[in-house]
Protein backbone atom coordinates (compact mmCIF):
# COMPACT_ATOMS: atom_id res chain seq x y z
CA UNK A 1 0.00 0.00 0.00
CA UNK A 2 2.91 2.32 -1.48
CA UNK A 3 1.48 6.14 -2.29
CA UNK A 4 2.36 6.58 -5.74
CA UNK A 5 0.17 8.98 -7.44
CA UNK A 6 -0.07 11.60 -4.63
CA UNK A 7 2.14 14.94 -3.58
CA UNK A 8 3.93 13.46 -0.91
CA UNK A 9 4.78 10.49 -2.61
CA UNK A 10 6.51 12.93 -5.27
CA UNK A 11 8.24 14.52 -2.50
CA UNK A 12 9.54 11.60 -0.90
CA UNK A 13 13.47 10.78 -0.69
CA UNK A 14 12.71 7.17 -1.82
CA UNK A 15 13.34 6.24 -5.00
CA UNK A 16 12.61 3.03 -6.97
CA UNK A 17 14.02 1.66 -10.09
CA UNK A 18 12.24 0.36 -13.09
CA UNK A 19 12.03 -3.82 -12.36
CA UNK A 20 13.88 -5.75 -14.45
CA UNK A 21 12.18 -8.66 -16.74
CA UNK A 22 11.46 -10.91 -13.89
CA UNK A 23 9.57 -7.83 -11.78
CA UNK A 24 12.67 -7.34 -9.19
CA UNK A 25 13.61 -3.65 -8.22
CA UNK A 26 15.65 -1.99 -5.60
CA UNK A 27 15.11 0.90 -3.66
CA UNK A 28 17.20 4.06 -2.99
CA UNK A 29 17.80 7.03 -0.71
CA UNK A 30 19.88 9.82 -1.44
CA UNK A 31 21.61 7.51 -4.18
CA UNK A 32 22.00 4.76 -1.52
CA UNK A 33 20.44 0.93 -2.17
CA UNK A 34 18.25 0.25 1.04
CA UNK A 35 16.78 -3.59 -0.54
CA UNK A 36 15.09 -5.32 -3.11
CA UNK A 37 11.36 -5.44 -3.73
CA UNK A 38 9.49 -7.64 -6.14
CA UNK A 39 6.19 -6.59 -8.13
CA UNK A 40 3.64 -9.24 -8.64
CA UNK A 41 3.01 -10.07 -12.33
CA UNK A 42 0.29 -9.22 -14.12
CA UNK A 43 -2.77 -11.49 -13.30
CA UNK A 44 -3.72 -13.93 -16.11
CA UNK A 45 -7.01 -13.59 -15.59
CA UNK A 46 -7.38 -9.74 -16.20
CA UNK A 47 -7.18 -10.78 -19.98
CA UNK A 48 -10.30 -12.82 -19.83
CA UNK A 49 -13.92 -10.82 -19.80
CA UNK A 50 -17.08 -12.09 -18.40
CA UNK A 51 -19.59 -13.99 -21.11
CA UNK A 52 -21.44 -10.58 -20.91
CA UNK A 53 -18.70 -8.68 -22.13
CA UNK A 54 -16.87 -7.00 -18.96
CA UNK A 55 -12.90 -7.26 -18.56
CA UNK A 56 -12.35 -9.10 -15.40
CA UNK A 57 -10.23 -6.60 -13.40
CA UNK A 58 -13.23 -4.15 -13.71
CA UNK A 59 -15.05 -7.30 -11.75
CA UNK A 60 -11.89 -8.13 -9.05
CA UNK A 61 -8.99 -7.40 -9.18
CA UNK A 62 -5.59 -8.83 -7.61
CA UNK A 63 -4.34 -7.25 -3.86
CA UNK A 64 -1.24 -8.39 -2.64
CA UNK A 65 0.36 -11.76 -4.24
CA UNK A 66 -2.47 -14.36 -3.58
CA UNK A 67 -5.98 -12.04 -2.58
CA UNK A 68 -9.14 -11.21 -5.08
CA UNK A 69 -10.71 -7.93 -3.78
CA UNK A 70 -14.18 -6.58 -5.24
CA UNK A 71 -16.54 -3.41 -4.33
CA UNK A 72 -19.75 -5.53 -4.90
CA UNK A 73 -21.49 -2.06 -5.60
CA UNK A 74 -19.48 0.68 -6.51
CA UNK A 75 -21.58 3.77 -4.93
CA UNK A 76 -22.48 4.73 -1.70
CA UNK A 77 -25.41 6.81 0.27
CA UNK A 78 -22.69 8.50 2.41
CA UNK A 79 -21.06 9.54 -1.28
CA UNK A 80 -23.85 11.85 -2.40
CA UNK A 81 -22.66 14.90 -0.72
CA UNK A 82 -19.56 16.44 0.53
CA UNK A 83 -21.55 16.65 4.05
CA UNK A 84 -21.82 12.82 4.54
CA UNK A 85 -18.93 11.36 2.88
CA UNK A 86 -15.65 9.90 4.25
CA UNK A 87 -13.49 12.84 3.54
CA UNK A 88 -10.39 9.64 2.70
CA UNK A 89 -13.29 8.10 0.27
CA UNK A 90 -12.41 7.38 -3.28
CA UNK A 91 -15.43 4.95 -4.28
CA UNK A 92 -16.72 7.42 -6.73
CA UNK A 93 -13.67 7.99 -8.80
CA UNK A 94 -12.59 4.68 -10.55
CA UNK A 95 -16.17 4.57 -11.53
CA UNK A 96 -16.52 8.11 -13.20
CA UNK A 97 -12.92 7.27 -14.59
CA UNK A 98 -14.45 3.66 -16.24
CA UNK A 99 -12.41 1.48 -14.57
CA UNK A 100 -15.10 -0.35 -13.09
CA UNK A 101 -18.69 -0.96 -13.00
CA UNK A 102 -20.98 0.35 -9.97
CA UNK A 103 -23.08 -3.45 -9.62
CA UNK A 104 -21.31 -6.67 -9.84
CA UNK A 105 -23.48 -9.21 -10.65
CA UNK A 106 -23.22 -12.51 -8.30
CA UNK A 107 -22.45 -14.51 -11.87
CA UNK A 108 -20.05 -11.96 -12.66
CA UNK A 109 -18.28 -12.25 -9.18
CA UNK A 110 -18.54 -16.21 -9.63
CA UNK A 111 -16.88 -16.33 -12.79
CA UNK A 112 -14.32 -13.99 -12.40
CA UNK A 113 -13.00 -16.13 -8.45
CA UNK A 114 -13.14 -19.33 -10.23
CA UNK A 115 -10.46 -17.94 -13.07
CA UNK A 116 -7.98 -16.04 -10.30
CA UNK A 117 -7.52 -19.54 -8.40
CA UNK A 118 -7.30 -21.48 -11.46
CA UNK A 119 -5.26 -19.03 -13.28
CA UNK A 120 -3.63 -17.27 -10.68
CA UNK A 121 -3.87 -19.58 -7.56
CA UNK A 122 -5.64 -16.92 -5.34
CA UNK A 123 -5.73 -18.20 -1.97
CA UNK A 124 -8.47 -15.66 -0.43
CA UNK A 125 -10.98 -13.25 -1.21
CA UNK A 126 -11.79 -9.70 0.12
CA UNK A 127 -15.70 -8.80 -0.52
CA UNK A 128 -16.56 -5.38 0.65
CA UNK A 129 -19.31 -2.83 -0.32
CA UNK A 130 -20.63 0.33 -1.13
CA UNK A 131 -23.18 1.18 1.58
CA UNK A 132 -27.02 1.14 -0.27
CA UNK A 133 -29.93 2.40 1.51
CA UNK A 134 -31.97 0.00 3.41
CA UNK A 135 -31.19 -0.85 6.99
CA UNK A 136 -28.96 -4.03 6.48
CA UNK A 137 -26.25 -1.25 5.40
CA UNK A 138 -25.57 -3.49 2.14
CA UNK A 139 -25.22 -7.40 3.88
CA UNK A 140 -28.28 -8.45 1.70
CA UNK A 141 -25.73 -7.48 -1.50
CA UNK A 142 -22.89 -9.14 0.10
CA UNK A 143 -25.01 -12.64 0.83
CA UNK A 144 -26.15 -13.48 -2.49
CA UNK A 145 -22.38 -12.84 -3.70
CA UNK A 146 -20.76 -14.99 -1.79
CA UNK A 147 -23.26 -17.51 -1.51
CA UNK A 148 -22.37 -17.50 -5.67
CA UNK A 149 -18.64 -17.81 -5.09
CA UNK A 150 -18.76 -20.26 -2.98
CA UNK A 151 -21.05 -22.42 -5.18
CA UNK A 152 -18.47 -21.68 -8.20
CA UNK A 153 -14.83 -21.92 -6.24
CA UNK A 154 -13.91 -23.73 -3.17
CA UNK A 155 -11.93 -20.00 -1.43
CA UNK A 156 -12.17 -18.17 2.15
CA UNK A 157 -14.41 -15.03 1.66
CA UNK A 158 -14.27 -12.17 3.87
CA UNK A 159 -17.17 -9.64 3.68
CA UNK A 160 -17.50 -6.57 4.57
CA UNK A 161 -20.32 -4.03 5.32
CA UNK A 162 -21.34 -1.06 8.21
CA UNK A 163 -23.12 -3.02 11.08
CA UNK A 164 -26.63 -4.02 9.79
CA UNK A 165 -29.80 -2.76 12.41
CA UNK A 166 -30.33 -6.87 12.29
CA UNK A 167 -27.81 -9.09 14.15
CA UNK A 168 -29.69 -11.89 12.28
CA UNK A 169 -27.59 -10.46 9.02
CA UNK A 170 -24.43 -12.28 10.70
CA UNK A 171 -25.85 -15.75 10.91
CA UNK A 172 -27.33 -15.23 7.07
CA UNK A 173 -23.91 -14.19 6.25
CA UNK A 174 -22.28 -17.15 7.50
CA UNK A 175 -24.70 -19.59 5.99
CA UNK A 176 -24.42 -18.04 2.68
CA UNK A 177 -20.88 -19.18 2.96
CA UNK A 178 -18.73 -16.09 4.07
CA UNK A 179 -15.70 -17.31 6.41
CA UNK A 180 -15.01 -13.56 7.79
CA UNK A 181 -16.60 -10.30 8.44
CA UNK A 182 -15.05 -7.14 8.73
CA UNK A 183 -17.17 -3.98 10.29
CA UNK A 184 -14.39 -0.85 9.92
CA UNK A 185 -14.33 1.64 12.28
CA UNK A 186 -11.49 3.66 10.64
CA UNK A 187 -11.49 6.19 13.12
CA UNK A 188 -11.84 5.12 16.87
CA UNK A 189 -13.59 8.52 18.08
CA UNK A 190 -16.30 10.09 18.10
CA UNK A 191 -15.24 13.63 17.57
CA UNK A 192 -12.84 12.66 14.88
CA UNK A 193 -15.61 9.82 13.44
CA UNK A 194 -17.70 13.60 13.17
CA UNK A 195 -15.05 15.44 11.80
CA UNK A 196 -13.26 12.75 9.02
CA UNK A 197 -17.08 10.93 7.98
CA UNK A 198 -19.93 12.54 8.85
CA UNK A 199 -22.14 10.19 7.75
CA UNK A 200 -21.07 6.90 8.78
CA UNK A 201 -20.32 8.12 12.40
CA UNK A 202 -24.26 8.42 12.44
CA UNK A 203 -23.45 4.82 13.11
CA UNK A 204 -21.85 5.58 16.80
CA UNK A 205 -18.58 3.39 18.54
CA UNK A 206 -21.00 1.74 20.45
CA UNK A 207 -23.26 0.32 18.36
CA UNK A 208 -19.91 -0.93 16.45
CA UNK A 209 -19.33 -3.00 19.75
CA UNK A 210 -22.69 -4.62 20.20
CA UNK A 211 -22.25 -5.88 16.56
CA UNK A 212 -18.93 -7.09 17.44
CA UNK A 213 -20.11 -8.90 19.97
CA UNK A 214 -22.89 -10.29 18.53
CA UNK A 215 -20.52 -10.84 15.37
CA UNK A 216 -17.77 -12.94 17.22
CA UNK A 217 -20.20 -16.11 18.28
CA UNK A 218 -21.07 -16.30 14.43
CA UNK A 219 -18.10 -16.35 12.60
CA UNK A 220 -15.40 -17.08 15.25
CA UNK A 221 -12.80 -15.14 17.43
CA UNK A 222 -10.40 -13.73 15.14
CA UNK A 223 -12.92 -14.05 12.27
CA UNK A 224 -14.19 -10.53 12.73
CA UNK A 225 -12.61 -7.64 12.33
CA UNK A 226 -11.80 -3.78 11.87
CA UNK A 227 -10.10 -1.58 9.76
CA UNK A 228 -8.34 1.29 11.77
CA UNK A 229 -6.60 4.11 10.56
CA UNK A 230 -3.87 5.95 12.08
CA UNK A 231 -3.43 9.63 11.69
CA UNK A 232 -6.36 10.69 11.23
CA UNK A 233 -6.65 12.74 14.44
CA UNK A 234 -7.01 9.79 17.33
CA UNK A 235 -4.15 9.79 19.65
CA UNK A 236 -2.13 6.42 20.68
CA UNK A 237 -3.77 6.08 23.54
CA UNK A 238 -7.23 6.46 21.87
CA UNK A 239 -6.33 3.77 19.38
CA UNK A 240 -4.83 1.65 21.89
CA UNK A 241 -7.76 1.99 24.26
CA UNK A 242 -10.17 0.53 22.00
CA UNK A 243 -8.14 -2.07 20.64
CA UNK A 244 -8.40 -3.52 24.48
CA UNK A 245 -12.14 -3.55 23.92
CA UNK A 246 -12.20 -4.82 20.67
CA UNK A 247 -9.63 -7.84 21.57
CA UNK A 248 -11.42 -8.62 24.69
CA UNK A 249 -14.25 -9.61 22.63
CA UNK A 250 -12.41 -11.56 19.91
CA UNK A 251 -12.25 -8.77 17.14
CA UNK A 252 -8.90 -8.53 15.26
CA UNK A 253 -7.93 -4.70 14.88
CA UNK A 254 -6.22 -4.38 11.60
CA UNK A 255 -4.16 -0.76 12.35
CA UNK A 256 -3.00 0.51 9.20
CA UNK A 257 -1.51 3.83 8.00
CA UNK A 258 -3.75 6.94 7.08
CA UNK A 259 -2.40 6.61 3.08
CA UNK A 260 -3.78 9.86 0.98
CA UNK A 261 -5.60 9.27 -1.79
CA UNK A 262 -6.07 12.03 -4.94
CA UNK A 263 -9.04 13.55 -5.77
CA UNK A 264 -10.36 13.24 -1.94
CA UNK A 265 -10.43 16.04 0.59
CA UNK A 266 -7.62 14.73 2.56
CA UNK A 267 -5.17 14.34 -0.02
CA UNK A 268 -2.76 16.64 1.29
CA UNK A 269 -3.38 15.19 5.21
CA UNK A 270 -0.24 13.47 6.45
CA UNK A 271 0.17 10.05 7.25
CA UNK A 272 1.52 9.16 10.45
CA UNK A 273 5.53 8.68 11.21
CA UNK A 274 6.98 5.93 12.24
CA UNK A 275 7.17 6.59 15.68
CA UNK A 276 3.50 6.56 16.04
CA UNK A 277 3.25 3.41 14.22
CA UNK A 278 5.53 1.94 16.15
CA UNK A 279 4.04 2.99 19.28
CA UNK A 280 0.72 1.92 18.41
CA UNK A 281 1.46 -1.33 16.68
CA UNK A 282 3.87 -2.91 19.16
CA UNK A 283 1.33 -3.03 22.19
CA UNK A 284 -1.15 -3.55 20.15
CA UNK A 285 1.06 -7.15 18.77
CA UNK A 286 1.23 -8.11 22.26
CA UNK A 287 -2.43 -7.63 23.00
CA UNK A 288 -3.18 -9.99 20.19
CA UNK A 289 -0.53 -12.35 21.04
CA UNK A 290 -1.70 -13.05 24.81
CA UNK A 291 -5.59 -12.79 23.52
CA UNK A 292 -4.21 -15.77 21.01
CA UNK A 293 -5.13 -13.32 18.40
CA UNK A 294 -2.80 -13.78 14.86
CA UNK A 295 -3.32 -12.58 11.54
CA UNK A 296 -1.96 -16.33 10.15
CA UNK A 297 -4.89 -17.17 11.53
CA UNK A 298 -7.37 -15.55 9.66
CA UNK A 299 -9.20 -17.76 6.95
CA UNK A 300 -9.42 -13.94 4.69
CA UNK A 301 -9.52 -10.59 4.51
CA UNK A 302 -7.57 -7.53 5.15
CA UNK A 303 -5.85 -8.89 8.11
CA UNK A 304 -4.61 -12.31 6.49
CA UNK A 305 -3.20 -9.96 3.57
CA UNK A 306 -1.56 -7.81 5.90
CA UNK A 307 -0.28 -5.54 3.04
CA UNK A 308 -1.44 -2.35 4.20
CA UNK A 309 0.26 -2.53 8.05
CA UNK A 310 3.09 -4.00 9.74
CA UNK A 311 0.77 -4.98 11.87
CA UNK A 312 1.44 -8.83 10.97
CA UNK A 313 5.18 -8.38 10.76
CA UNK A 314 5.41 -7.34 14.88
CA UNK A 315 3.59 -10.42 15.61
CA UNK A 316 5.93 -12.53 13.71
CA UNK A 317 9.09 -10.79 15.80
CA UNK A 318 7.16 -11.21 18.88
CA UNK A 319 6.41 -14.90 18.39
CA UNK A 320 10.34 -14.87 17.97
CA UNK A 321 9.95 -15.31 14.04
CA UNK A 322 12.01 -12.02 12.63
CA UNK A 323 11.38 -13.10 9.21
CA UNK A 324 9.90 -9.99 7.05
CA UNK A 325 6.70 -11.14 5.23
CA UNK A 326 7.04 -10.43 1.63
CA UNK A 327 5.15 -6.99 0.55
CA UNK A 328 3.81 -6.61 -3.00
CA UNK A 329 4.34 -3.54 -4.81
CA UNK A 330 0.71 -1.94 -5.48
CA UNK A 331 -1.29 -2.48 -8.89
CA UNK A 332 -0.90 0.39 -11.35
CA UNK A 333 -3.84 2.82 -11.03
CA UNK A 334 -5.65 2.01 -14.15
CA UNK A 335 -6.59 -1.53 -13.06
CA UNK A 336 -7.62 -0.94 -9.67
CA UNK A 337 -11.75 -0.46 -9.12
Amino acid sequence: MVPIHTGAAKASPYVLERPDTAGRSRVFRDGRALGEVSFPRRPRFYDRMTEDGVPYWKIATLHGRDVLATTVLQSCVRYVSRAKTCQFCAIGQSLAAGRTVERKTPAQLAEVARAAVELDGVRHMVMTTGTPPGKDRGAAILAESVAAVKAAVDLPVQVQCEPPDDDAWFRRLKEAGADGLGMHLEAVTEPVRARIMPGKAQVPVSRYLEAFAAAVPVFGRGQVSTYILAGLGDGVDDILALCRQLVAIGVYPFVVPFVPISGTPLAGHPGPDAAFMHAVLDPLAAMLAGAGLAADAVKAGCARCGACSALSTYERRRAGRPDAIERAAPLPAEVLP
